[in-house]
């Protein structure tokens, strides 16, 4: 690589730094989902600001609503003064240029045909001349050639002109993404996680070069979750929690927060964001389960007995009377029962007993 190694210390002092990004009161709704709310943010000329936070927090989300592939449902975004239309195109034409999380090269072209493909809002020559191939046409294919080259010297690509993209390193490709942003000249670069799947070599690399594009006069407004190089790297930080702006000062002021600290351990934290909104999430279920209670307490308790249960359940007098009478009369019909059986009983005995057929005399002839 050829650009040389600065740190930000040595950043080129800038008198008077005017705003070139300004997003105001953007917020992002998806149905009844609030992805990124009020979120307020500026950079300046000649500065590098970082954008922090959890996994979900919204960072991609407001990336995407400042250069136009999504339109903010509330706020506004202007890039020098100027309200951004809601074009993605449109956007890059104004002078904001941007890399994706994972990369989105042209993996069967080569790498300067990835480059020019960047340079294209640049040209302003129109279809007749394109297809009858009109001197201006060439002279603007030359001079987008020539600005191509130059950006893979400068990011130290220029030898791999000729390879096809696909072939690149890991590494090779992230920085070839940032050579085509580049080749829009854009004012503002927006930089989407550039050092994701790096090892440290890649990742100082990284460093340096959007240093050397800070030195250009480009601002750059970067997503990072390696901490260490975010605030090695950034002039301000803005930290977003659950689409929120949580906090935005210096590196030191933010890496010593106790909430940035408990947002990224997942802790609460008093005067979070979304705070209100779980609170009363909470206190709807606390409800709803103390009704429910409440009504399995009533069904589970027996009634009360009334007095006409009472009374039905009490023997009257006439009722003991006639019990008396029929227990009388069950008594009378055991004992005639008993006699009947005893008669019976005689009569059997009676005659199964064997009667004498004669004298002893008789019997002993």
């Amino acid at each position: 690589m050829t650009t040389p190694t600065t740190t930000k210390d040595t950043a080129p002092a800038v008198p008077d730094r005017e705003p070139v990004l300004d997003a105001r009161g953007v917020t992002m709704r998806f149905g009844g989902l609030t992805a990124v709310r009020d979120v307020n943010l500026t950079v300046n000329s000649g500065e590098i600001v970082g954008l922090i936070g959890p996994n979900g927090a919204g960072k991609t989300t407001f990336f995407n609503c400042l250069t136009g592939l999504y339109i903010p449902t509330e706020g506004e975004v202007r890039y020098k003064g100027n309200v951004l239309p809601p074009k993605s195109f449109k956007v890059t034409d104004a002078g904001i240029a941007r890399t994706f999380q994972n990369i989105r090269l042209f993996s069967n072209m080569t790498v300067l045909e990835n480059v020019l493909v960047g340079r294209h809002t640049r040209m302003k020559e129109g279809l007749w001349s394109a297809l009858l191939r009109l001197p201006g046409f060439k002279k603007a294919e030359n001079e987008a050639e020539t600005r191509a080259l130059e950006l893979l010297e400068f990011i130290g690509l220029k030898h791999k002109a000729d390879h096809l993209a696909k072939n690149l390193p890991y590494g090779e490709q992230r920085k070839l993404e940032i050579a085509r942003a580049l080749a829009s000249d854009p004012g503002l670069i927006l930089l989407d996680e550039p050092t994701a799947g790096m090892n440290p070599q890649e990742t100082r690399a990284a460093e340096e070069l959007i240093f050397a594009i800070r030195d250009m006069g480009v601002a750059v407004l970067v997503i990072e979750h390696d901490m260490r190089f975010i605030f090695n790297l950034c002039d301000r930080v803005a930290v977003l929690v659950q689409g929120e702006k949580l906090l935005e000062g210096d590196s030191q002021t933010v890496q010593s927060d106790e909430r940035v600290i408990a947002a990224y351990l997942g802790e609460p934290f008093e005067g979070a964001p979304g705070e209100e909104e779980v609170a009363e999430v909470e206190a709807a279920e606390a409800a709803t389960e103390e009704a429910t209670s409440e009504d399995a307490t009533d069904t589970d308790a027996d009634p009360e007995p009334s007095d006409a249960d009472e009374a039905a359940d009490e023997p009257s007098d006439a009722d003991d009377a006639d019990a008396d009478e029929a227990d009388e009369a069950d008594e009378a019909d055991a004992d005639a029962d008993a006699d009947a059986d005893a008669t019976d009983s005689t009569e059997t005995a009676a005659e199964d007993t064997p009667k004498a057929t004669g004298s002893g005399k008789e019997n002993d002839a």
